[in-house]
């Protein structure tokens, strides 16, 4: 393809309503687990809902290099598209369509990626932007996958312009219902249960949603109703990880932390490399530890035996965190009671860490060690965060080139 045809790609693309223009992630903060989640999810959801995810995991292989594996996710969403045979399919199907341009423009085949800008233009040809076009399904599309990556406010003002015009959709219900549960959540925002009500009065089969509910009802007061919504959203989803997070938070608010271990190891079995699970387990079992050292009878054999096996899988926990994160730093905050963690901290200075995460990795153990009054080598740590990214990795590329 010619050069001209290139530089008409690059115009076009960035125009595109699709996971590369939306910008979900900032540079190296995409979560190490968010691969297993939406994979969880891709298990648990209707076939409109799996195609969101799929769109969502091409994304992710995309980031990870793996271009071959998003093509086939890609492939997955544009069948689960097609075989709705609804009206909105095919304007559904720009963002699938999209982002196999962006995938084969970085791959490359230019003549590929313009065969799905060709495409998009043919849908949106009849809007004033050939390449794009403002409709409720493709906002409810934007807000769902910001929503899965943390991008609560943007998600929000998405279901909002969504719910404009279709007041009653029952997924951008759901969706705005979950982005305010979320925002409302720290103190300065306020938060109404009317807008979980209503998601489930539209939709029922949304047992997300009502786990969400159930803890809001806790905070209320309504303990008895709001474990009965648990109860029967475990029964209903007894497989979908994040329903499992939230009822184990509701145990836990509830002071049951031997049913809040329970159902998050089950949620853990669905999703092996999440390390804020991992995180929550270990929390627990030291919660349960603590409040067995203010209580009973000290020289007690029994005691002591059940706080060493706490204490083991406390331990166990921490490591299981830990191997699983991709910035292992971000775990410490909560294990610094721990002796082993200053041989932890050690195990991950000695290592070479990505470019994109240095300056964050080495800021954390700074502010840390501080904090504790741990001043060892912290002179030098400091000096290392304040040396220039771009001037460390040309000293790593000069001593790769002298090897």
């Amino acid at each position: 393809m010619s050069e001209i045809n290139r530089e008409s790609l690059e115009t076009i693309l960035p125009q595109l309503k699709c996971h590369f223009t939306w910008n979900l992630f900032r540079e190296g903060s995409m979560p190490s687990h968010l691969e297993d989640r939406v994979c969880n999810q891709v298990e648990n959801l209707n076939s409109e809902e799996k195609a969101t995810m799929y769109d969502l995991l091409a994304y992710i292989k995309h980031l990870d290099g793996e271009s071959k594996a998003a093509l086939e996710c890609l492939g997955q969403a544009e069948v689960l598209r097609k075989s709705e045979h609804n009206d909105q399919a095919e304007i559904q199907l720009l963002v699938t369509w999209g982002n196999y341009a962006w995938i084969y423009y970085h791959m490359g085949c230019l003549s590929e990626a313009q065969a799905y800008v060709d495409k998009v233009r043919q849908v949106c040809q009849k809007f004033a932007n050939p390449y794009s076009m403002e409709c409720p399904e493709l906002d409810c599309e934007e807000g769902w996958t910001r929503l899965k990556c943390g991008r609560n406010e943007r998600a929000k003002m998405c279901f909002e312009k969504s719910l404009e015009e279709k007041p009653k959709d029952s997924e951008c219900s759901s969706g705005m219902a979950i982005a305010m549960f979320r925002l409302g959540e720290k103190p300065e925002k306020q938060f109404s249960v009317d807008a979980l009500k209503q998601a489930i009065e539209l939709n029922p089969q949304n047992q997300y949603v009502k786990v969400l509910l159930a803890l809001k009802l806790l905070r209320m007061g309504e303990e008895a109703e709001g474990e009965r919504m648990i109860k029967d959203a475990l029964e209903k989803a007894p497989n979908q990880t994040d329903v499992l997070q939230k009822a184990a938070q509701f145990y836990k608010k509830k002071g049951n932390l031997d049913r809040a271990i329970e159902l998050l190891e089950k949620a853990l079995r669905s999703t092996v490399n999440n390390s804020s699970l991992y995180s929550l387990v270990l929390c627990r079992y030291r919660e349960i530890l603590k409040q067995l050292q203010k209580t009973g009878d000290a020289h007690s054999s029994e005691r002591r035996q059940r706080m060493g096996e706490l204490r083991r899988l406390t331990m166990e926990y921490m490591q299981k965190t830990l191997q699983r994160r991709r910035s292992p730093l971000n775990s410490y905050s909560d294990l610094l009671d721990f002796p082993e963690v200053k041989r932890c901290y050690q195990m991950v200075i000695s290592k070479e860490s990505p470019d994109v995460e240095e300056e964050d990795l080495y800021e954390r153990y700074c502010n840390l060690q501080e904090y504790h009054r741990k001043s060892e080598d912290l002179a030098a740590l400091k000096c290392f965060v304040k040396f220039p990214r771009h001037e460390r990795s040309i000293k790593k590329e000069e001593a790769k080139q002298q090897t």
